[in-house]
């Protein structure tokens, strides 16, 4: 995918959205104003979850500040993408307390949980595209946790604003020109790029990525990694994503969490670490 990154970029340029990036601002004990205190989008405390009589993890605890990637890395089986559906509250933990963008995840009702969702975005290894609509449609249903209804089922119905925010995203991913192809005619690697634009139709403060390359070929994985920090950099949005790839983790991930045997095994920022580091988890 050629040219992909310097397309991106300023087409983005355009529409970045600076606020997210920014800390709140409060006195500190002494009295004196004007010391940033960094905000923290995601927090576990003590967290487990067990499915049965099988414990997956038990007793993590981090919290991750506005802005920043973080990237969780392990073993197949460590419980990556378990850790991550719970920081999402899709599904529940079974011991300690999630927060999510300042609101207590884990006892949430349903309708508190909603609308929850509809301030983060998804991206996983699997697309998840409805094939035999087209691209801008596809985008269209990222906007469905803050619009539902028919309206949004496909973009010959969506409000022209819906519309418009579509084709302003996939002008980030460098798609524009394949609005109306069918999504069953797409690249693996274009696809993806689709995917990314549904998440961040709804400007989301938080976006999970599952895998995002895993069924990519590398050098797609690279564009789309490349794309997707882009974005989420320039925009201000905080990024949990889990990755097998030790180079992307240490390049994307401003913080490296490592799981093994059901607990956190490394918690470094990305700089402090080399390959050599994170091989450990994977033994």
């Amino acid at each position: 995918m050629p040219g992909i990154r310097s397309s991106t970029r300023s087409s983005v340029s355009d529409l970045v959205i600076s606020h997210r990036a920014e800390a709140i601002v409060r006195p500190d004990r002494t009295g004196a104003h004007g010391v940033p205190v960094p905000v923290v989008d995601i927090e576990a405390e003590r967290i487990a979850k067990r499915f049965g009589d099988t414990s997956i993890f038990a007793d993590l605890s981090f919290r991750l500040e506005r802005g920043k990637a973080t990237a969780l890395v392990g073993a197949n089986g460590a419980g990556k993408s378990t850790l991550l559906r719970c920081l999402m509250g899709l599904i529940p933990v079974s011991e300690g307390r999630v927060r999510l963008l300042q609101e207590d995840a884990t006892g949430a009702r349903a309708a508190k949980l909603r609308a929850l969702r509809s301030r983060v975005g998804l991206v996983s290894q699997k697309h998840n595209l409805v094939p035999r609509l087209s691209v801008l449609s596809n985008v269209v249903h990222g906007l469905l946790g803050h619009r539902g209804g028919p309206r949004h089922w496909t973009h010959s119905l969506a409000p022209a604003a819906s519309r418009t925010a579509a084709l302003q995203a996939l002008d980030k991913v460098a798609l524009g020109h394949l609005a109306l192809r069918r999504a069953d005619r797409l690249s693996g690697g274009q696809s993806q790029r689709v995917a990314i634009a549904r998440a961040i139709v709804s400007r989301p403060e938080v976006i999970f990525a599952d895998e995002p390359c895993a069924s990519l070929d590398p050098q797609a994985g690279e564009d789309v990694m490349a794309l997707f920090f882009d974005l989420a950099r320039q925009d201000g949005v905080t990024v949990v994503f889990t990755s097998h790839n030790i180079d992307h983790a240490l390049r994307y991930g401003d913080r490296v969490l490592g799981l093994a045997e059901g607990r956190m095994k490394l918690d470094a920022t990305g700089d402090s670490l080399r390959s050599a580091d994170l091989r450990g988890l994977y033994d």
